[in-house]
C-alpha cells in the first residue's frame, strides 16, 4: 500500500445511521438526544426568565397594596379628623351660649329662657349632623326601635307607647339609642 492509501484507511467513515457533525461521527439516537436537550434547555430559560418576570410584577403589586393600604388609612384618619373638627365647630355657637347664660343667673326668666335657646340650638346643630328622634307615644311597639320598661292595663290597643320614658334617637337610618317606653297591655 502506498503512503496515501494508507491515510485514507485512517479517515473513520460515516457508518450507515450515523450523522457526521464537526468532522465527528455522532450516532442518530444521541443527536435526537442533544436535540432534545438543547430545546430543553431554551425552553427552560424561557421558564425561567417569565418566572423572574412574574416575581418582579408580584413584587411591584404587592408594594403597590402596601401603600394602598397605608394611604387608606391614613385617609380615613384624615376623614375622622375633619368629622370631628366639624362637629366641634357646629358646637362651639352652643358652648358660647352657655357661658353667656351663665354669666347671666341673676335673672331666673331670662336664664330659664337661655337654657330653652341653647336645647334648641343644640338639637338643631345634632340634627344638621343627620340626628332624628324617634316617636314613640301612640304608635304600636316596635322592637327594632322601642324598649319596653313598664306595662300598664289600658283602653288603648294592646302595644301601644303609652309613655315614652327616654328619648331614643337614629342617624339615618341606625338606631343610636332605644327609646324606653311603657306599653298598654290589656
Amino acid at each position: 500500500m502506498t503512503k496515501q492509501h494508507k491515510k485514507e484507511e485512517n479517515i473513520i467513515q460515516p457508518k450507515e445511521g450515523v450523522m457526521q457533525i464537526d468532522d465527528t461521527a455522532i450516532p442518530k439516537d444521541q443527536k435526537q438526544q442533544l436535540d432534545q436537550h438543547a430545546a430543553c434547555k431554551t425552553k427552560l430559560e424561557e421558564c425561567t426568565k417569565h418566572r423572574d418576570e412574574t416575581t418582579a410584577l408580584l413584587q411591584r403589586v404587592q408594594a403597590d397594596f402596601e401603600n394602598y393600604k397605608k394611604r387608606c388609612h391614613k385617609d380615613y384618619e384624615n376623614i375622622t379628623k375633619n368629622a370631628c373638627r366639624n362637629l366641634i365647630a357646629n358646637l362651639l355657637p352652643i358652648l358660647d351660649s352657655f357661658q353667656l347664660a351663665l354669666k347671666n343667673t341673676n335673672n331666673q326668666e331670662n336664664f330659664i329662657k337661655g337654657i330653652e335657646l341653647i336645647y334648641s340650638q343644640f338639637y338643631s346643630a345634632l340634627e344638621q349632623q343627620g340626628l332624628k328622634k324617634i316617636e314613640a307615644i301612640g304608635k304600636k311597639f316596635d322592637p327594632y326601635k322601642h324598649e319596653v320598661l313598664l306595662q300598664e292595663k289600658s283602653e288603648k290597643e294592646e302595644e301601644t307607647v303609652l309613655e315614652e320614658l327616654q328619648t331614643g334617637y337614629m342617624l339615618g337610618d341606625t338606631v343610636l339609642r332605644y327609646t324606653k317606653v311603657k306599653v298598654a297591655t290589656k
